[in-house]
């Protein structure tokens, strides 16, 4: 079973209320070979919302809000699917920070790209779970996603 990130699957989970959907990854969670989770929602934060970035150890609203608790314990009640459902991979929503794999934005709202991985990301690695971004998954299954 694979993990994605619930925007990515069509769900309108993004900050703005939208989501960030890709069908191919959207007909794997139809297709019953994928899970679906948002670690954000998952951690109380409501839809829409303000937007959040990664600041050290912390994830801060735009407002200068400490939201790091509630990305936290979203990133750990998505874990508790990702372990019920088995999963061996995820897909998930570049640069987010609850789901950036390869750098999230750094905390200065500019659209800067930092190293650190997101809080469920990084959750997921430590466990062992290969994570790609959406992106990585398009590059890697081109000829399905034309």
């Amino acid at each position: 079973m694979i993990l994605i990130s619930a925007c990515l699957a069509g769900i309108p989970c993004k900050y703005n209320g939208e989501s960030n959907e890709v069908p191919e990854i959207k007909k794997l969670l139809e297709e019953g070979k994928a899970c679906a989770v948002c670690p954000e929602v998952m951690g109380g934060l409501s839809t829409p919302r303000i937007p959040s970035e990664r600041c050290g150890d912390k994830v801060l609203m735009q407002d200068g809000t400490d939201v790091t608790e509630q990305f936290q314990r979203g990133a750990e009640e998505a874990m508790k699917v990702c372990r019920y459902y088995k999963c061996t991979k995820a897909v998930l929503k570049a640069r987010s920070p609850s789901c950036g794999c390869q750098g999230t934005y750094d905390g200065t709202f500019t659209h800067t790209l930092g190293e650190q991985n997101g809080i469920f990301a990084q959750m997921l690695m430590d466990a062992g779970i290969e994570c790609i971004s959406e992106e990585e998954y398009r590059k890697e299954n081109e000829d399905e996603c034309l």
